[in-house]
Order: C-alpha cells, then structure tokens, then sequence
C-alpha cells in the first residue's frame, strides 16, 4: 500500500519533471554541496557521487509526494462533487447570461 492507497492507482500518473521532484532534487544537491563546504572541501568537485545520489533521492520523493498530492486532490474533488449531487437543493444552477450582459456599454472619451 505505501503512502499512497490503492485506489490511486487509478490516477494517470505525475509527470516526470514536477515542481516538487525539481525543488526537491535541488534541495539534495545542495545538501550535499553544503555538507562538502563545512568540512572544507571543494564544494563542486568533491563527492560527486553522493551530489548525485542526494539528488536522485530528493526526485524520487517529490515524484512519489506529487502523487500523494494528486491523489488527495482528487479525492476532495470527489467528496465534493457526491456531496453536490446529495445536495442539490444548495446548488441552483446559474441562470446563463450573454457576453453582452455582462459587459459595461461602451463609451469612448475622446
């Protein structure tokens, strides 16, 4: 099951480049160039394997919170949307109106 039910997998997936693994992956890179400057070595240059690692990490828990993300969002969609259809009364629907009607008149100053 994981962090995400089973339910969610019925959800198209996240896409691989997403706010959350970008800014996250970002955050293990500098982790790591951070750790590499307070023991006074190259921040760039060394342990570029553990920069690498960091930031793969940090991708894969972004991509798997986007999912729980997206998951959570679907769901308040659906509660919202059944919780609509049992109550129907507190949604009259909108009466449809015209471009034109809701548009000021035009009047140009010259």
């Amino acid at each position: 099951m994981g962090i995400v039910p089973d339910e969610a997998k019925s959800l198209p997936p996240p896409g691989i480049v997403n706010r959350n693994s970008v800014w996250l992956a970002g955050v293990g890179w500098c982790s790591a160039i951070l750790h590499n400057a307070i023991n006074h070595r190259p921040p760039l240059k060394s342990g570029v394997h553990r920069q690498f690692l960091l930031a793969t990490v940090g991708w894969f828990i972004g991509y798997h919170l986007t999912k729980y993300e997206n998951y959570t969002y679907a769901r308040l969609d659906r509660d919202m949307k059944e919780y609509m259809k049992i109550h129907p009364e507190q949604f009259p629907p909108k009466e449809k109106k015209t471009f034109a009607e809701i548009v000021e008149p035009f009047h140009p100053v010259r």
